[in-house]
């Protein structure tokens, strides 16, 4: 067994700083994850050169792979930190440095910590959201089958990570498009009997610029979702009601 982990971290005091790459070594210590190494380098930050240097700065919060904040790239990969095990990771790549940087798509804050507000933004745009105003008691609300809520249920998992959108080779400044994560909250909120009055909106958002025709379809957000979302059949089920959409909008309108 090691008795020693190196890790080497990508750096950046701001956003208009250059990156640096600054490497550790940490005592070993069983079932550790990515999140406790960060723990360790900051309990006392010095690099692998005995220099002096500071807490690496990362997103994180429920430590158990559901709030979605420490999403970062581990080994080059697209991970979550807090269930992204050492032992595993060493034996992916034996006597190799850990590697940890921030996702490459969205603005670096500092460090691993990077701004993922795009993604809510794209939310925004479909409404995903239910559309029940008032402080005052609207009763119980209409029945769903259960053959719905089980279609429903595994959408509702998605932790806004943003690891679907890192891996998506579409999603990038020059399309714009929303992403998968985006695109199965909108199927989520369109099968709920209160959400779907808001529908035709979602569909008509989907097929404009950045919308569900920009997918190619590459399936990369599927193997990357830590959630084992079915993000696929998610973006299928959409295209074909946005195209239903565009078909009644030419006749209607």
């Amino acid at each position: 067994m090691p008795t020693t982990i190196q890790v080497e971290i990508k750096r950046q005091a701001s956003p208009d700083t250059a990156a640096v790459i600054e490497k550790f070594e940490i005592p070993y210590r069983p079932g550790m994850n990515i999140t406790s190494v960060l723990g360790e380098i900051a309990l006392n930050p010095v690099d692998i050169a005995g220099k002096a240097t500071t807490p690496v700065t990362y997103d994180s919060n429920c430590l158990e792979e559901i709030c979605g904040s420490c999403a970062m790239l581990i080994n080059g990969k697209a991970r979550m930190a807090c269930s992204a095990l050492v032992d595993k990771l060493q034996a992916e790549r034996p006597g190799q440095p850990i590697t940890l940087a921030p996702l490459s798509k969205f603005p670096v804050v500092r460090d691993l910590a990077v701004d993922r507000s795009v993604l809510f933004e794209n939310l925004k745009t479909v409404k995903a959201w239910v559309p029940i105003d008032g402080t005052y008691d609207l009763g119980t609300g209409p029945k769903q089958f259960p053959q719905v809520q089980e279609q429903r249920y595994p959408l509702s998992n998605c932790i806004s990570c943003c690891c679907c959108m890192e891996v998506c080779p579409q999603f990038n400044v020059s399309t714009n498009f929303v992403g998968a994560a985006t695109i199965a909250q909108a199927k989520l909120f369109n099968m709920d009997p209160s959400g779907a009055v808001l529908k035709e909106d979602r569909l008509r958002a989907l097929s404009g610029e950045g919308g569900i025709q920009e997918c190619g379809f590459a399936q990369n957000c599927v193997v990357a979702c830590p959630k084992e979302l079915p993000l696929t059949e998610a973006i299928s089920d959409m295209g074909r009601d946005v195209f239903i959409q565009q078909v009644k909008d030419m006749f209607t309108r």
